[in-house]
């Protein structure tokens, strides 16, 4: 089967090549295909219950609802509302469809769309369109709820990209459908994809296509019109999946990507051939030697290596340095360990630009931090801030007084986990304040996909390296050379296949990581 967002991806870059300079659109139908309606419309009924004191609703989920938003008698009957009492309700639901309550308060996206349109949003001289059978007089509602809705994902609708319907009563939504396209190719927009969920909007927008160049996409949610309706060459799918989208597409230069050193020596292999730049180390003191090593090493945890053995932390930095990567050190411990872990890398022969320290503000502490700085004026020095999230939200000023208490430790980069409740929000703050933000606890590939979308300075995640080149395809970029010293032989073995995704180790002002 097809894979939608394949497809689109492939056009869009075909259309891309033919018309360089041109401004591309991709043009988004709004309900039942960026929203959901069925969470409106549970909603709507649920708030009919509670303005007459009834409960035909109470147990109903939104799995119940297989119908379109207009199909209101068949809705009643799948919920089994007595006949009795179905006019009753069918009225008031149609009379408070497009009041301010069910615009505002009832709709949710279909999950990873907004992520794809953040996608676009970020590709040069690209544009996202919608095209709705809403009401013109809705304008200033939808705008405001979509707007507030994209927010988190750092989506922005614009009012001259959005063309709604002209009847003040959302009546022949298949030739105003058409008429927008018209109108976006005669302000100077080549419309090369649409997206909708129903069969018979794509057909109308078919027909006006005389040089066969729009790609049209069936969101295959629920409709109301027949299947038939759907043109040759349509392609149709249910899930927004950004790894289709994104697969062979670089990630902006500006993220760093970050590899978590692991035991599993084929990943290993993959990421010394590959460009990626970074490998994060996780450090502990191993007492009473006072010796730094691998966390995970010594007799109570067993081998950290792949190949049955532990690595000691000088023997990995030693790889490192051996292929010019650069090396995150994320410090399990303060005090001695500090000292100790900057005495062992003296000795490698790291400069400032490829060296990196993490660790948390009450392990490592203001002297700790402070003599980081002082060892390595120009290294990235960073601290997770999650707890933080409640005073950033709620007490910003007061955040932004403890955040410059840091940075004046030497702290330079401060880390928020994927696993924060309120992470976009956070994140957006810090962004505002010009923090660099990096952006860890990362579990797979479609959460980082996601993360790559927010353009923080850096990412890291600890998923399974040879499961992202399989998923993704083509390629971590050009091979480095072979590896010399410890576990070369081994870690030669398998090259990973060549792709355009993964940044170059020249990322530039920002980058993107899977660490810390």
């Amino acid at each position: 089967m097809t894979d939608w967002m394949q497809e689109l991806a492939s056009h869009y870059e075909k259309m891309r090549t033919r018309y360089p300079e041109d401004k591309l659109l991709i043009v988004f139908d709004i309900d039942g295909t960026i929203l959901d309606m069925r969470h409106m419309m549970l909603r709507l009924l649920q708030q009919y219950d509670r303005s007459h004191g009834t409960e035909f609703f109470h147990h109903a989920v939104t799995s119940d609802i297989k119908v379109h938003e207009g199909q209101v008698d068949q809705l009643l009957e799948d919920l089994q509302v007595a006949p009795e009492n179905r006019e009753k309700v069918r009225n008031w639901y149609v009379e408070h469809f497009w009041l301010p309550f069910s615009i505002f308060e009832a709709h949710s996206p279909y999950h990873g769309v907004l992520d794809v349109i953040r996608w676009f949003q970020l590709q040069a001289n690209t544009f996202v369109g919608l095209n709705t059978g809403r009401p013109e007089r809705l304008r200033p509602q939808t705008l405001a709820f979509l707007n507030r809705l994209g927010k988190e994902y750092r989506v922005r609708f614009e009012d001259d990209l959005l063309y709604m319907n002209p009847s003040s009563e959302a009546k022949g939504v298949t030739e105003s459908k058409a008429s927008g396209i018209a109108q976006f190719v005669r302000r100077g927009f080549r419309v090369v994809a649409f997206v909708d969920n129903e069969p018979e909007n794509l057909k109308a927008v078919s027909e006006t296509d005389c040089l066969q160049e729009i790609l049209l996409l069936h969101a295959e949610t629920i409709f109301r019109s027949k299947r038939a309706h759907i043109p040759a060459g349509a392609v149709g799918g249910r899930h927004y999946d950004l790894a289709g989208l994104m697969s062979s597409a670089p990630l902006p230069s500006h993220v760093q990507f970050v590899w978590r050193w692991s035991d599993r020596s084929k990943d290993v292999a993959l990421f010394l051939r590959s460009n990626i730049h970074w490998a994060e180390v996780r450090v502990r003191l191993l007492s009473p030697a006072d010796r730094i090593v691998l966390r995970g090493e010594g007799p109570e945890d067993g081998p950290v290596a792949g190949n049955g053995r532990s690595e000691r932390v000088d023997e990995v930095l030693a790889i490192l340095a051996s292929r010019q990567k650069g090396v995150k050190l994320d410090l399990q411990e303060g005090g001695r360990a500090v000292h100790a872990v900057l005495e062992t890398l003296a000795g490698c022969g790291f400069g400032d630009d490829v060296v990196w320290f993490n660790g948390n503000v009450e392990r490592i502490g203001e002297q700790g931090f402070r003599a980081i700085r002082n060892a390595y004026p120009g290294a990235i020095v960073q601290c997770p801030v999650d707890f933080m999230a409640p005073i950033v939200i709620g007490e910003p000023r007061k955040a932004k007084e403890i955040f410059d208490v840091f940075t004046g430790w030497g702290v330079n980069r401060f880390s928020i986990s994927w696993m924060t409740p309120d992470k976009r929000s956070l994140f957006d703050q810090m962004d505002r304040w010009d923090f660099d933000v990096n952006i860890y606890d990362v579990p797979n590939l479609e959460a980082f996909l996601q993360a790559v979308l927010l353009l923080p300075r850096s990412i890291t995640s600890d998923f399974d390296l040879s499961r992202w080149y399989n998923r993704l395809g083509s390629a971590a970029g050009p091979a480095a050379a072979p590896a010399a010293g410890f576990g070369s032989s081994e870690y030669d073995a398998a090259a990973p296949p060549r792709s355009g995704f993964l940044p170059s180790s020249e990322a530039a002002e920002r980058s993107v990581q899977p660490g810390r």
